[in-house]
């Protein structure tokens, strides 16, 4: 139970009709599950206002709501709002992030929080940090696309960020338990939806920034300034870490009061890797000057490796200690993740949706392969989002395969066969007699199963982790890389 004068604190508030001495027990933005001893944060979303269900809200009984703007006075007309406390405030998102962040207890404050933002790599990057400081010996919480853990206990994960209640609960939870150090994916949809607010950092780091997410942000413009916000909103005890190799790295740093850092390949940098060897083996690197083998593969994950060493160096590790527990760790779910049949046939499991990931990933077969194998790319597009990478990914994944399959990813409420239709835009007349169309993913996995020989490679792109097919608002179970093995192993009888 909490008072609701105690929980504002950090708010920017415009007016308030009523108490802010009253108790609450409960913080929600869903009007159906307001109640008695709840705060209700009218929030206007894509879909819904939520100021259109505060009568339904005061209905069930909540007496303390939280409304955005000044001009309420028309949105409340004919509504019975006597006894009840509104708390007129300038974005009740922001609200409903510091707000919880206080309900909770300032969870954020009593552990090192170190949040990884950028188009790739996020998932790569905590979950790789998560798995060194527990090798480390601390205690150590994970929020990401995947998973969400704290210390060995695995919590299911429904999106990137979660919302500002959930999060904070999550860290509350965390620090119960003794947490000292917790890594957390920050999506751009979470920083322009201000779901962390109020959250203190220890550090952030930023990976790259590509085309993705514009049906969301519109344009490029808009997406590299969401981005941006994250870093200007880091406290000047905080580290601010940026690939100095990507075209837009330094423009994280421009308005930061955080500590600059940058780590790279290319460039000058403070943290920097080298390439010395790639196979399917693993990597060889040199990061300042120090060799490390590493079971990841790619010049995507030397990056990836370069920044977590880069924010462990700045969490104060030793830097030996870090290399040495570095050169232990396994590929993340679904990240290159390969496999290979007893007929030599190698299957490759990638998240790759975006143009610049998989153009990484086909990048980093094109260095290891023999020249001696074929290889089969099979990806699709993701429905109800950015269309114009489409005809991209398309046109990629034909420039660096010797064989496509255009199937289906999680087409959601559009039709496969649209989407299908969109990337084929992107391939000229010289490789249609490369590219095929399966609609059905499993097939078009079979396919390329059947299709390929001893020591052939097949890249199968988009999906990654996930465990299922998201088809006209139904989650059908699928899994890439049990589909692959199932076929392997009635190849190998």
């Amino acid at each position: 139970m909490k008072t609701v004068k105690d929980i504002l604190y950090g708010v920017h508030i415009l007016g308030v009709s009523g108490s802010t001495m009253v108790d609450v027990d409960h913080l929600t933005f869903d009007s159906r599950t307001a109640r008695k001893g709840s705060m209700f944060f009218a929030i206007k979303g894509v879909a819904a206002d939520g100021h259109d269900f505060i009568p339904q809200v005061i209905e069930n009984g909540c007496k303390v709501i939280v409304v955005q703007g000044e001009d309420l006075d028309r949105r409340l007309s004919g509504v019975e709002v006597e006894g009840v406390n509104i708390i007129q405030v300038d974005s009740t998102s922001n609200a409903l992030s510091i707000v919880a962040h206080n309900f909770y207890g300032e969870p954020s404050r009593y552990l090192k929080l170190i949040g990884v933002t950028g188009t790739n790599g996020k998932t790569t990057i905590t979950t790789l940090l998560y798995n060194l400081y527990t090798a480390l010996g601390f205690q150590t919480g994970l929020i990401s696309t995947v998973v969400n853990k704290i210390c060995d206990r695995d919590i299911p994960a429904t999106h990137t960020t979660p919302n500002p209640i959930a999060l904070n609960e999550l860290l509350a939870e965390m620090v119960e338990e003794g947490v000292s150090h917790c890594f957390m994916e920050v999506s751009s949809h979470a920083i322009h939806q201000q779901r962390i607010g109020g959250l203190v950092f220890a550090g952030g780091a930023f990976t790259n920034i590509t085309h993705d997410h514009l049906d969301y942000h519109k344009t490029f413009k808009e997406y590299i300034h969401v981005k941006k916000a994250f870093f200007d909103g880091l406290p000047k005890e905080a580290f601010a870490l940026t690939n100095a190799d990507d075209k837009n790295g330094m423009v994280m740093l421009q308005n930061t009061k955080a500590k600059k850092r940058t780590y790279s390949m290319k460039s000058m940098s403070d943290y920097k890797v080298k390439v010395l060897e790639n196979q399917f083996s693993g990597l060889v690197i040199s990061i300042d000057g120090m060799e490390l083998w590493t079971r990841l593969i790619g010049d995507f994950n030397a990056y990836n490796l370069l920044c977590v060493y880069g924010i462990a160096s700045e969490l104060g590790e030793d830097q030996t200690e870090v290399l040495t527990e570095l050169s232990k760790l396994n590929s993340v779910e679904g990240r290159f993740q390969y496999v290979r049949s007893d007929s030599g046939i190698t299957a490759i499991v990638d998240y790759a949706h975006t143009p610049d990931a998989l153009q990484n990933v086909l990048k980093t077969i094109e260095n290891i392969r023999t020249r001696n194998e074929t290889v089969f790319t099979v990806v699709g597009c993701g429905g109800d989002r950015d269309k114009t990478k489409r005809p991209e990914m398309a046109s990629i994944a034909c420039d660096l395969s010797d064989q496509v399959i255009l199937t289906s990813d999680n087409p959601r409420s559009e039709d496969p066969n649209a989407i299908i239709e969109d990337m084929m835009e992107g391939v000229d007349g010289t490789q249609f007699r490369k590219t095929l169309s399966i609609v059905d993913r499993a097939q078009a996995i079979k396919t390329a199963v059947a299709m390929a020989d001893t020591n052939d490679i097949i890249l199968i792109a988009g999906k990654g982790h996930e465990k299922y097919q998201d088809i006209k608002g139904v989650k059908h179970d699928f899994d890439d890389m049990q589909t692959v093995v199932e076929l392997f192993k009635k190849l190998n009888k």
